[in-house]
């Protein structure tokens, strides 16, 4: 079954369009969240993996394009959640360092290079859409609001906030089994995320099931409260009712002032009438407030013979 996350990826790697600076930073995203730099006897290779055949499409095609080198895509089962995981391989072969030092994954003395925010907004939000493919995963919001990222590096955890707090976003940031998860957690702005990485149908989507849930929310308030409302009006009635009863037989109705013998008859006559509707038996008729302020003059006599 394909999941809300599933689609957000399958949607991010259909994107076409992109300027190729674009297209660069969001091959280093992806590399960073979802790559591995092998060092062999033949040399130097980097391995993308992904179970999503389209993300692994996607790597194959940036890294193609990229580096005009030779590309490997490979797939094998895995037993254990039943999913076909791929392998997209820049193997070993002249220019691949030059090609890794100029995307930024490597330092020209081979070794790890340090995460610099791009200039450009529009960079930006290719490295964060390329980390998502490779890293992220959004929830189903019909269920919850909760989007990740996930790196193995704090640094570059901390770097990922940086980044969308500068469109805005407050991410924040838990270990979980070794790795480093920012995470997203209001449907405001995982919304927001999903267009700033161009995913224009899944905001649909979700601000789609967003509406849904606030009317369903709405309507659950609505109901609680009218229900809360007959609940205790039927509870004060019973109460009332109580209260004539004992009235007429410690009393008598006949010996009751006439206002509150009047609304005494009425109350006993329809149990289950609104103060309005009582009201409405008056001639002439009498408001709401009138008739309980009657009401509670003869709960406060019945009281009063109880003490």
């Amino acid at each position: 079954m394909e999941t809300f996350s599933l689609r957000v990826k399958d949607e991010l790697a259909r994107l076409t369009g992109a300027r190729s600076c674009c297209e660069r930073t969001e091959l280093l995203g992806l590399a960073r969240a979802a790559g591995v730099l092998e060092a062999g006897q033949s040399g130097l290779r980097l391995i993308i993996t992904t179970e999503s055949p389209v993300v692994a499409r996607r790597a194959f095609s940036l890294l193609k394009k990229a580096s005009g080198l030779t590309v490997h895509i490979s797939g094998r089962p895995r037993r254990i959640q039943r999913h076909t995981l791929y392998a997209v391989t820049l193997p070993t072969q002249p220019g691949l360092k030059e090609f890794l030092g100029d995307l930024g994954l490597l330092a020209p003395e081979e070794g790890p290079v340090r995460s610099v925010i791009p200039k450009e907004d529009c960079c930006r939000r290719a490295y964060l859409r390329g980390f998502f493919l490779g890293a992220g995963s959004v929830s189903n919001p019909e269920r919850a609001y909760h989007l990740e990222l996930v790196t193995g590096s704090r640094n570059h955890a901390a770097y990922l906030i940086r980044l969308l707090r500068s469109f805005h976003l407050r991410g924040r940031r838990v270990e979980r089994k070794g790795y480093h998860v920012v995470y997203l957690k209001e449907g405001e702005e995982i919304a927001a995320f999903l267009t700033l990485m161009g995913a224009v149908q899944s905001r649909l989507e979700l601000e789609n099931i967003r509406a849904l849930k606030g009317m369903r929310n709405q309507v659950n308030r609505l109901v609680n409260c009218e229900t809360a409302n007959l609940t205790k009006a039927v509870e004060a009635a019973c109460r009332q009712i109580e209260n004539i009863r004992y009235l007429v037989e410690r009393v008598g109705l006949e010996n009751l002032p006439l206002p509150l013998r009047e609304v005494a008859k009425l109350r006993l006559e329809y149990p289950e009438a609104t103060l309005r509707e009582l009201g409405a038996k008056f001639k002439p008729p009498l408001g709401k407030s009138g008739v309980n302020h009657r009401l509670r003059r003869l709960e406060a006599m019945a009281e009063r013979l109880r003490r």
